[in-house]
């Protein structure tokens, strides 16, 4: 087992995968008139990629137009002192393909804001990172 420079468990790119692909909510990380800004949203994987979907307005939306985000999922119990958290960093595009939104439209990705989503943010994984804290031994 591989640990960082403050002792906790580095993840593999598999196990950040697989981790990413059992949360439904993540952060997304982008930039908002030159400052940064944060945003919880439900999403899912395709492949490897991120999908969000929004609307075509939206701030979200236009924030991230062909610019570089990132992503984050947790979990932690605060009980344990226990959790992982997974980070990526990739390009971020509008899904504008017909036959690509359609797919995308297929995916379980339910938005769970109210209203139309009818628009779909895709971010490439194209670094990935993990870290898990444990307990103790």
């Amino acid at each position: 087992m591989k640990l960082d420079s403050a002792g906790l468990q580095v993840l593999s790119y598999e196990e950040c995968i697989r981790l990413l692909a059992g949360c439904p909510i993540g952060r997304i990380v982008f930039t908002d008139r030159a400052l940064p800004a944060v945003q919880p949203v439900n999403f899912c994987l395709d492949g490897e990629d991120i999908v969000i979907r929004t609307t075509v307005g939206s701030k979200l939306a236009a924030a991230t137009r062909r610019t570089v985000v990132a992503f984050e999922v947790d979990e932690f119990d605060p009980v344990a002192r226990t959790g992982w958290s997974v980070t990526v960093v990739g390009h971020a595009r509008a899904a504008e393909d017909p036959a690509e939104i359609e797919r995308l439209a297929a995916l379980p990705l339910t938005p769970w804001a109210p209203g139309s989503r009818d628009h779909f943010i895709v971010i490439a994984t194209e670094q990935v990172s993990g870290r898990r804290l444990t307990q103790p031994g």
